[in-house]
């Protein structure tokens, strides 16, 4: 009964209706003692009414504070139901809606947490690989007793590790941009034509080098709307990927088609395929397929599915009936 009167407001309520009472038995003795005895006796009981439901309403929101309290400190969990009637129900029906929404972020978030330490072993995974190959030859590049020739190895080869390790960390920072959505997509009309050159562009040096022949099926005059820039570099980590499985004397072919929904482009190889255990997984971080080149960081498919998805497109892998793989990507139009 002490913890009611604490409370500012029900003081000034209590005041408020002993006011009112008083001027109503004040008011009643104009019909006698009688009747302004029965007022004030009436005024008693009522306030004895009101001064157990309020005892009983602020005892459940207690109970009701305590409770959550304890959820939010991380305690266990209480029935709401019990409160649910009178004024109470709406703040139970609306605390259980918070409370839902709460457990349900504080999965994601463990969730999150989970994916992120797992990320940062498999970059640090990732960059260890390099790093060492490189402190390696550095080692051995002390060496004053080392040929020419052996010199000049170590050096292509540090090289070639420091052009692995600046891709493999701009990979990572464009897909954490990205994934932040603070990557600025900056989305207009332009041709098939254009973005297969500007994807294949790159790679054309590394294609004469493996003896694989890049083939164009399409007009060029079909059209889609998407990035310029980020559109090239995901169909071109398909494009790359696609000639690192075939063998020297094959080809990589890029066909078109453009319908009132979407713009296709696919992608096929004339490889070994995609192992059917590898195609489920073949577009995570860091996954490397069973026919994965030995300098691959299986993130270049990785980074290709993050850029379409972002642009609203969609991208599918699979074996083409006729042999070697097949990616499909379409480029959905933003008006039908």
């Amino acid at each position: 009964m002490k913890n009611l009167f604490r409370n500012p407001a029900f003081r000034r309520e209590t005041l408020l209706f002993w006011l009112a009472a008083l001027l109503c038995v004040a008011l009643s003795l104009l019909a006698g003692l009688p009747a302004a005895l029965a007022v004030f006796i009436a005024s008693a009981v009522l306030y004895a009414v009101v001064l157990l439901s309020a005892r009983r309403r602020y005892r459940l929101m207690a109970e009701l504070a305590d409770g959550l309290d304890r959820i939010l400190h991380g305690g266990e969990s209480f029935d709401l139901d019990r409160f649910s009637e009178g004024e109470l129900s709406i703040l139970q029906s609306e605390l259980s809606k918070l409370l839902v929404t709460l457990r349900t972020q504080a999965d994601t978030l463990q969730s999150d947490k989970r994916a992120l330490a797992d990320s940062l072993a498999d970059i640090s995974h990732q960059l260890k690989t390099p790093l060492t190959g490189m402190g390696l030859a550095a080692s051995m590049l002390a060496d004053p007793d080392l040929s020419p020739e052996r010199r000049t190895a170590l050096t292509r080869d540090i090289q070639r590790q420091l052009t692995r390790l600046e891709w493999l960390v701009t990979a990572l920072l464009k897909i954490s941009r990205l994934d932040a959505g603070t990557a600025e997509l900056r989305p207009r009309e332009l041709t098939v034509r254009r973005l297969v050159d500007d994807a294949a562009a790159p790679l054309l040096i590394p294609l004469e080098l493996r003896d694989v022949t890049l083939r164009r099926d399409f007009t060029g005059d079909e059209t889609l709307t998407a990035d310029p820039a980020w559109a090239a570099e995901a169909i071109g980590n398909i494009l790359k990927n696609c000639m690192e499985h075939t063998p020297p004397g094959g080809a990589v072919t890029v066909s078109a088609r453009e319908n009132a929904v979407y713009t296709q482009l696919t992608v096929t190889d004339t490889g070994p395929g995609i192992d059917p255990e590898d195609l489920p997984h073949i577009f995570e971080r860091f996954y490397r397929g069973k026919n994965a080149d030995a300098q691959s960081a299986g993130i270049g498919l990785a980074l290709a599915r993050t850029i379409l998805r972002a642009s609203g497109a969609s991208v599918k892998a699979e074996n083409a009936p006729e042999g070697g793989a097949r990616f499909t990507v379409r480029f959905y139009k933003s008006t039908v």
